[in-house]
């Protein structure tokens, strides 16, 4: 790949480039540029007014500057005249050390300076609604249990195809597409990656998904609950560490021969349960990061859904391969973290994670004891495991607690970020809601 974008677009017929950032919130702004001024924006940025989206600025502030990241290019399958390419936001020579990229980009040089190397995947869920949102786009996906369901899938195979046709086209290495647990709800799965290319991919996953349900006339949600009784989006990560990163890792330094102990049995060495003691030490802290709106907590405490569960977690608790936990280890030298949902930034999840993971090996965490139940059984037979919290003001203020997980993502975004997120608390509570009137009316 080019670290010249404007050899680049003389090569592929660009003729504007995308040049995008994501905010604290998670939405991604861009300035579309011609392809004739890209040297200019590789060279200086292109300009925002930070105030003008989800960042901790005022009108006051000077321009911050996108800085494009030629690695991350990516060339828009659908309208090849476009390229998509991510960019650290900076300001006045400095990186802006709230951006969410310029975040994730500080843990992983912190990470790799201690020769560990993450790599991750993720399986973003999503529904295809009408176009107005109101309803599924499928009104025949009604069954009970939907999901894999072979007829519901091949009834939006346009939409389905042509995202996995052009993942395929950009080499991503897409292996399965399924109907997922409710109704109208979609999953594609593709190959796990360093920590930066896959919060990249996963940011411009969103962007392409929506695009293309918006082209065949849905639309398409990550939203965590958008549908009372129906299981929710999640967004499950497949985490691991390696000797080195992309295609010159060699070994997985997570995996161990099958031994002893609670992981070793599970092919998961002592650095990887370190790692994991990590993420159960500061997981009602990361919440905050990865469930991060007032709907995530009414997909992780959830009543039972239609198809008989929630397939989410509430309590603070790690297994083998069981998928009722917040944790599972499906075999040697990985785990999938189950608590992330639709809504998680993708620059943030994959940093809270490396933060969280980095403090378990500094400290040697325990990750407790290994709880192989049914978590929708049998949970009430746990005694001492913390619960997740109830809503996102709790989170927000176990994230304000955690001292050393505030300082590992960086102390001047945790201020911006606990700030916008506890004027968005605010902004949600002065809502009257129809179920006040419904309840209250009449008392």
């Amino acid at each position: 790949m080019t670290n010249d974008l404007a050899a680049f677009a003389a090569e592929n017929g660009v003729k504007y480039f995308m040049i995008s950032f994501t905010d604290l919130f998670g939405g991604q702004r861009a300035k579309l540029v011609p392809a004739q001024a890209i040297a200019d924006m590789q060279k200086n940025g292109a300009g925002f007014a930070g105030f003008a989206t989800w960042l901790d600025m005022t009108p006051a502030h000077p321009d911050m500057l996108a800085l494009p990241d030629p690695s991350s290019i990516i060339q828009l399958p659908w309208k090849p005249e476009v390229a998509w390419v991510a960019a650290n936001p900076v300001m006045e020579g400095q990186d802006v050390a709230q951006a969410p990229r310029n975040v994730l980009r500080r843990l992983i040089y912190e990470a790799t300076s201690e020769g560990l190397y993450v790599k991750t995947g993720i399986e973003a869920e999503y529904f295809l609604l009408t176009a107005d949102g109101s309803a599924l786009s499928d009104e025949y996906d009604t069954a009970e249990k939907p999901c894999y369901d072979q007829q519901a899938v091949m009834r939006r195979y346009d939409v389905v195809r042509e995202i996995c046709d052009y993942m395929l086209d950009l080499g991503w290495g897409p292996y399965q597409n399924d109907h997922e647990d409710a109704n109208g709800q979609f999953e594609m799965n593709w190959e796990f990656d360093d920590a930066l290319k896959t919060a990249d991919k996963h940011s411009f996953f969103k962007f392409m998904t929506k695009s293309v349900a918006e082209k065949h006339g849905f639309r398409a949600t990550f939203m965590p609950k958008p549908i009372a009784g129906l299981t929710g989006n999640g967004c499950h990560a497949h985490i691991s560490v390696w000797d080195a990163p992309g295609d010159q890792a060699k070994t997985n330094v997570f995996a161990t021969e099958k031994g002893e102990g609670q992981t070793g049995e599970l092919g998961l060495s002592e650095q990887g349960r370190a790692f994991l003691g990590g993420i159960m030490k500061h997981a009602n802290a990361l919440a905050a990061i990865t469930n991060p709106t007032v709907n995530s907590y009414k997909r992780i405490n959830a009543p039972r859904t239609m198809s008989g569960a929630t397939w989410a977690p509430n309590t603070v608790t790690w297994t083998g391969n069981n998928r009722t936990h917040m944790v599972r280890v499906p075999g040697p030298g990985r785990f999938e973290l189950r608590l992330p949902d639709g809504a998680a930034n993708p620059y943030l999840l994959q940093a809270v994670i490396i933060a969280a993971g980095l403090d378990g090996i500094h400290t040697d965490a325990d990750p407790g004891k290994r709880y192989d139940i049914d978590m929708y059984a049998e949970g009430h037979k746990v005694r001492g495991a913390p619960k997740l919290p109830l809503n996102m003001l709790d989170a927000l203020r176990m994230y304000d607690r955690d001292k050393v997980l505030k300082a590992a993502m960086g102390e001047e975004f945790s201020a911006a970020f606990l700030k916008l997120k506890h004027s968005e608390w605010d902004a949600y509570m002065s809502h009257l809601s129809s179920w006040e009137k419904e309840n209250t009316l009449d008392i």
